[in-house]
């Protein structure tokens, strides 16, 4: 659209046959000749040729061939095969249609165009009739486009990594993985490109994912009102629209298509300690003797680029870390894991025994220019090279590189910089002529790889380490990604700078990228540039235990982050907040299931529960934890009162018997809490325990059920846990403990279930102490499967009941007897 105007653009009289031109686009025209395939039609305008198939439950896909010849199925993101399905097509004088699955597809035949409707004849998503799919030949490929009409009232999330508010309507957005230093509310592109959408009107969603590697935007009516649009640069229009109604649906669908996160080991949702840079040696130890000194409850310890020798990958700097191995297992005895960083950038330094450049130099690892010569780009080392990712025996060769630190006991890895970041050159990344090679012979330019680069970095960590430690989950965090990166690596938000906005800016972007399938992520704690005063620093630790990677890290020229820099007062405020979240981790390590099995993301706006709450659409700072709790979080530094808009339904003020209910006007905390505001759902059933210093630390005392009583009748009272060894894969071998928790409240009872789902391992405890909450008035008598049980306290004062059940790895009832 850039290329043409909008006047031009509706004023477009379409061919019988063949294409309109406008601009130098040419636009689909009319439908031809139609074949029917088991999954659905191709259809033949001209010398193009456009496919509509249903690839599997709820997931169509449009492809357009302009020169009627299409690529072939190969993709970096989708891994669901194609799934039979019944198609039925029905052909009239104006469309054909292809059914499947309460879903169809209705090809217009004049001009050629797509629209998707429900069974109930909904229109959800509809090629805008003025505007049909087109391409413009170029100097460096075929520009491809495809514009929708966009109705008044639709709203649009997505697209991973963006700036700015989560609602995209209104704005245009480029993918183009880039370093974005610095980055603020209107920089685009960042470092990431997932170009996926969803769309949420009246509380029914759809998605779309527009599956092109190369530089690509979104055009959400910025230029025209009426109009969302999506194309690339070069590559296929190749896109997939994906059903729902419910967004929770659209992302379970998207996600069984791209892939779904690991499930993630237990430390790793455990508070990260990172700096640019820790060294040397001493100051590591140092960190984390403080670190337990402070009881800060903590589980890794992040070592950037100054722990190499001369910014080398893969080498440590002997005078700085001269007992390095005993450093990571003294760590690791303090239940401190190791983080390494490891960029893709290999030194380049022919003839001083440099491994990583001579094996790579030796297996012919690196990417090349046109006339076969080496590319060298200057990144920390100096002049360096880049692996070839896209071929399998150079990633082969990348995943052996981390031999020796997984032998030395590092628990993880960070690739950073891997857009790829190229200093001082044009556009701060690789020529773009540079030659990749494909395992099937053929080449391609950087212009058609840049975008999955990264991911093809963090893959090939990832693929390593389980090569190297097969029964060991990897943890691999990467800036840059593409769709289906969470396959492979958890990530972050990039180089954040230590101010309110960014503050309030890391909600948004960390629930894009959840709703975008990559729910492993964080951001800086404090930020990365400058140096945040104390009530940032405070408030980011608060909001930042309720992300689902909480890591502090910063920039080598601000003043120390760390939690306890700030004085006594601070030290408390940002130490409770941390507590809380280890005394959460068994809901946290459950919800982290819940996105490895389902796609789930751990942060979650409020419409993904209950998309009919449209007064959560554009907002920006709250958001739910799991499914059952409430983060109305303090991103501000006024001093007037804190206004509070709660999700539909009954809501507790967090470990309290403090009820609330939803209403139109939003309640103020007035002065501001200290803390941050959490509510428990009314009808949640909350996994905890006690605090520990970090999670391999086993928990004193029984699991603890905290009960929020929902009103008489309610059928919405429930809460599971999940448990494993935290470590391994053997879950999937069934070695997993999964528990679901029912409540009910009927007249002068109330009853609270468990029923054990699955019983493949033994958990650490044995009993479980319920505590419920917003019991009014004492019990008559207390019952555990029927048999009268003595020690539960009453306290009318906080309107609890609390009481043991031991033996509790098992199906047992409780009966509240008023």
């Amino acid at each position: 659209m850039k290329a043409m105007s909008w006047a031009l653009a509706v004023a477009l009289v379409f061919a019988v046959a063949g294409q309109a031109h406008a601009g130098g686009w040419r636009h689909l025209g009319d439908a031809g000749r139609i074949e029917r395939r088991a999954d659905g039609v191709v259809v033949h305008s001209g010398p193009a040729r456009l496919q509509v198939s249903v690839h599997a439950d709820g997931v169509f896909r449009v492809r357009l061939a302009p020169d009627g010849k299409a690529d072939g199925d190969a993709s970096w993101a989708v891994v669901q095969a194609a799934e039979p399905a019944k198609v039925t097509i029905d052909e009239t004088r104006d469309a054909v249609r292809v059914r499947a699955n309460g879903m169809v597809a209705v090809v217009h035949r004049s001009p050629l165009r797509v629209d998707f409707v429900d069974d109930a004849g909904r229109a959800l998503l509809a090629d805008d009739a003025s505007l049909p799919m087109a391409w413009l030949p170029g100097e460096h490929g075929t520009r491809v486009r495809v514009w929708k009409s966009m109705p008044a009232d639709e709203h649009y999330y997505g697209l991973g990594d963006k700036a700015g508010p989560l609602d995209r309507r209104g704005r245009a957005f480029a993918m183009w993985n880039s370093e974005s230093y610095g980055w603020q509310g209107t920089t685009d592109p960042l470092y990431k490109s997932i170009p996926f959408f969803i769309g949420l009107r009246g509380g029914v969603a759809y998605g779309v994912f527009f599956d092109n590697v190369h530089r690509s935007s979104f055009d959400f009516g910025k230029e025209s009102d009426g109009t969302l649009s999506f194309g690339a640069e070069d590559g296929p229009l190749d896109y997939y629209f994906i059903a729902g109604p419910q967004p929770a649906q659209v992302i379970e669908r998207y996600t069984a298509l791209t892939g779904r996160t690991p499930l993630p080991p237990l430390w790793t949702l455990g508070f990260q300690q990172s700096r640019y840079t820790y060294h040397p040696e001493s100051k590591v130890r140092e960190i984390a003797k403080q670190l337990r000194d402070h009881r800060i409850p903590s589980d890794a310890i992040y070592l950037d680029i100054d722990y190499q020798k001369g910014y080398a990958p893969f080498t440590v700097d002997r005078a700085q870390f001269p007992t390095f191995e005993k450093m990571i297992a003294d760590l690791r005895k303090d239940g401190l894991r190791t983080v390494l960083i490891t960029d893709l950038h290999i030194k380049h330094d022919p003839d001083n025994g440099y491994a990583a450049f001579d094996s790579g130099m030796r297996s012919d690892a690196f990417i090349r220019n046109p006339d076969g010569s080496l590319y060298i780009g200057e990144v920390w080392p100096g002049d360096s090279v880049f692996p070839d990712f896209t071929l399998t025996r150079v990633r082969d060769w990348w995943g052996g590189l981390y031999r020796d630190f997984a032998a030395m006991g590092a628990a993880g890895y960070w690739n950073d910089m891997n857009e790829p970041s190229v200093f001082n050159v044009p556009g701060n990344t690789m020529s773009l002529d540079a030659v990749h090679r494909m395992d099937d012979g053929t080449t391609r330019d950087h212009r058609a790889i840049h975008n999955v680069y990264g991911m093809l970095n963090a893959r090939a960590t990832y693929e390593g380490l389980l090569k190297l430690q097969p029964t060991q989950r990897p943890f691999v965090l990467t800036r840059a990604a593409y769709a289906g990166a969470q396959r492979y690596a958890a990530t972050w938000t990039g180089d954040n700078t230590a101010s309110w906005f960014h503050l309030a800016q890391s909600t948004p972007n960390l629930l894009s990228l959840g709703l975008s399938g990559m729910a492993m992520s964080g951001d800086d704690i404090g930020g990365f540039i400058g140096s945040p005063p104390p009530d940032l620093l405070t408030r980011w630790f608060q909001l930042g235990a309720f992300n689902p990677v909480f890591r502090n890290h910063a920039a080598t020229d601000t003043r120390p982050h760390e939690a306890w820099v700030d004085g006594p007062k601070h030290e408390a405020l940002r130490r409770e907040a941390i507590e809380l979240r280890y005394r959460l981790m068994p809901y946290l390590y459950t919800a982290a299931e819940e996105n490895a099995r389902t796609g789930m993301p751990i942060m979650r706006p409020v419409f993904l529960r209950w998309p009919d709450a449209e007064a959560f659409y554009g907002n920006d700072r709250d958001f739910l934890f799991g499914g059952d709790l409430f983060v109305a979080p303090v991103v501000d530094e006024r001093l007037d009162g804190h206004p509070v808009s709660l999700p539909p339904g009954g809501w507790y003020a967090f470990g309290t018997s403090e009820r609330y209910v939803a209403a139109k006007t939003p309640m103020k905390l007035d002065p501001r809490p200290s803390g941050t505001p959490l509510y428990a759902r009314a009808g949640a059933i909350v996994p905890m325990h006690a605090l520990v210093q970090h999670t391999g630390e086993t928990p004193k005392g029984p699991l603890e059920l905290q009960v929020y009583l929902p009103d008489a009748g309610s059928s919405e009272c429930r809460g599971s846990l999940y448990q494993d060894d935290g470590e391994s894969f053997a879950y999937r071998e069934g070695k997993f403990l999964r528990v679901g928790y029912t409540c009910e409240v009927a007249g002068a009872s109330t009853t609270l279930s468990a029923h054990v789902e699955h019983s493949g391992f033994a958990p650490w405890w044995k009993a479980v102490r319920v505590t419920m909450f917003g019991v009014t008035q004492r019990p008559a008598s207390v019952r555990v499967d029927g048999a009268a049980v003595a020690g539960w306290k009453y306290d009318a004062a906080a309107k609890t009941l609390t009481l043991d059940v031991v033996d509790a790895v098992r199906d047992w009832k409780v009966e509240v007897v008023r």
